[in-house]
């Protein structure tokens, strides 16, 4: 892939994006920072569309989750490495730090929280599913706003899977974070290793007037959200995003 011939304002809302770092997660996750000349900002749990040019012209675009909340023009994307694929593959290990790509945002508009929503909050999330959550989340820990209760769930089959292992255990947050492990658990771990189930999410926020945000495979997302409405949480409070 080549950098893109466009301008900054671009047709079709298209702007120029300069990768300025690259962080491992995972063995196959990465965050990457972009600075985006004239970023207007975005809200938490927001998406865009990266787009790569080829140099025969051939153009591929991908969606990716937004990882932090607003920061002046720079951006955080979460990108999984998808196997046999064409750009989380190129943008995980191949594009140069100083390099550019395209991107088009921000998108979504409903699966979106703001530290200005007010009521008990439940985030809960399958495998790189927790990107948009974090985004949330560290939203929440910027603002201070710890007056209501908020929870995070995150499922993963491993630790070796977990992203952002350090941010979810500082201690000085005031969130009931919970780790859980579906394949295998670490060495300690109380809780032995499989799916979401019930008994996971109690004490958790159960208000009717909690907001719950769910985000992950396609199956977990359906199983969570499930979980959810026979603890009471009534379907119009849960949003979620799925992929896969």
């Amino acid at each position: 892939m080549s950098t893109p011939t466009t301008g900054p304002s671009a047709a079709g809302g298209w702007r120029r994006a300069r990768l300025t770092a690259r962080r491992e997660q995972t063995t196959t996750g990465r965050t990457l920072r972009f600075e985006v000349p004239g970023w207007s900002g975005h809200r938490p749990g927001q998406h865009l569309d990266v787009r790569l040019t080829a140099d025969d012209g051939y153009q591929a675009v991908r969606s990716y989750s937004l990882a932090a909340p607003a920061a002046d023009e720079t951006i955080e994307l979460g990108v999984q490495t998808a196997p046999g694929g064409e750009v989380s593959p190129y943008l995980n290990e191949d594009l140069p730090v100083g390099a550019e790509v395209e991107v088009k945002g921000p998108l979504g508009g409903w699966f979106v929280w703001t530290p200005e929503t007010r009521g008990p909050l439940l985030l809960v999330a399958g495998g790189c599913g927790v990107v948009p959550l974090m985004a949330m989340l560290r939203a929440r820990r910027a603002a201070r706003a710890s007056v209501d209760p908020c929870a995070f769930v995150c499922s993963v089959r491993d630790l070796g899977e977990l992203w952002y292992a350090t941010e979810l255990a500082d201690p000085a947050g005031t969130e009931d974070v919970r780790v859980l492990y579906t394949r295998q658990a670490p060495p300690g771990e109380e809780r032995p290793a499989h799916r979401l189930a019930p008994d996971d999410l109690e004490g958790l926020p159960a208000s009717p007037e909690t907001r719950c945000y769910v985000c992950g495979p396609t199956g977990f997302v359906e199983h969570a959200a499930a979980l959810l409405q026979s603890r009471g949480h009534p379907s119009a409070a849960i949003r979620t995003e799925r992929f896969g």
